[in-house]
């Protein structure tokens, strides 16, 4: 049976136009007049019986159907040229890519400096990333797997264990009070600096070593722990974060554990992915380096 599909040109001219709400713009970016983008849109409107795009005084705009649908076509359109990308990087001999979705501090400090040695055992096989801090459905996304940090495995996934993510209190040596603190009471007189993704972490950390403190929560939000650090060690005051993720630091002296506390979170970084792509050959390769990288790092800490 024939299938029931639209030209691949009236799609790209759809795309371009719902991404510039524009079809001069569209036009220009895919090197065409703007009466061949109405032509492809008018056609695509024809064969789907459905309007796409409304006039109005400003121009054209996305009917409520053609926001839903340019949504779709943009994440399948990415899919195929993902696809002819891997086939021109030479993936038909017997290599490919993965689509990863990952913590940008994590990939930066712990996975990116051991990378090479994952290239080295594996010539043939790409690694993308694309940087994610929490959890999404894979069936909206075009990721084969993700290295995230958590405390439980997500629904409908399979997952492996990799580090678990002991917090440390950290700071600049030249922050006031910082290498003087013996207890969590010195702790609590320095600025806190908070985790946006971990809004109670200093209360928990706090309550590990038995005390309550009134402005637990209070100080400079940021989203992510590279930020955190980096703060840290310009003397804006003391980061809660993951030993893991600032060992270089710690080991230049840009940074000082300024409590000797490490507090378990609860939450350990781990390679999530669907089950349907459990048996694929580039994942199970990408699992078994994981581990071993990370068995590694665990006897070395």
């Amino acid at each position: 049976m024939r299938r029931k599909l639209p030209s691949t040109a009236a799609l790209a001219a759809f795309e371009a136009a719902a991404r510039h709400q524009s079809y001069t713009r569209a036009a220009s970016e895919l090197a065409v007049t703007q009466s061949a983008i109405c032509r492809q849109i008018a056609s695509l409107e024809d064969f789907l019986g459905v309007k796409l795009f409304r006039r109005s005084q400003r121009g054209v705009a996305l009917t409520e159907a053609g926001q839903r649908y340019s949504r779709r076509v943009a994440a399948r359109l990415d899919e195929v040229e993902r696809d002819a990308l891997d086939l021109m990087s030479g993936g038909e001999e017997g290599g490919g890519s993965l689509e990863l979705a990952v913590v940008p501090t994590f990939a930066t400090q712990w996975l990116l400096p051991r990378l090479g040695d994952f290239q080295r055992q594996h010539p043939g096989i790409t690694l993308h990333f694309t940087p994610r801090t929490r959890p999404f459905l894979f069936t909206d996304t075009p990721f084969d797997a993700a290295i995230l940090p958590g405390s439980e495995p997500w629904p409908g996934t399979e997952s492996i264990d990799l580090l678990p993510e002991p917090l440390v209190a950290v700071a600049s040596p030249r922050l006031p009070g910082a290498q003087a603190c013996r207890s969590a009471d010195d702790v609590a007189r320095l600025p806190l600096l908070q985790a946006s993704t971990r809004p109670d972490g200093w209360r928990q950390w706090f309550a590990s070593l038995g005390r309550a403190v009134e402005h637990d929560m209070a100080g400079p939000r940021m989203e992510l722990f590279s930020m955190l650090s980096e703060a840290a060690a310009q003397g804006l005051g003391v980061a809660l974060v993951p030993r893991l993720l600032v060992e270089s630091d710690l080991a230049s002296g840009r940074l000082v554990v300024v409590l000797p506390h490490p507090h378990a979170s609860g939450r350990s970084y781990r390679l999530i992915y669907p089950p349907h792509k459990a048996d694929g050959p580039l994942l199970q390769a990408l699992a078994s380096w994981l581990t071993g990288q990370a068995a590694a790092y665990r006897a070395q800490a």
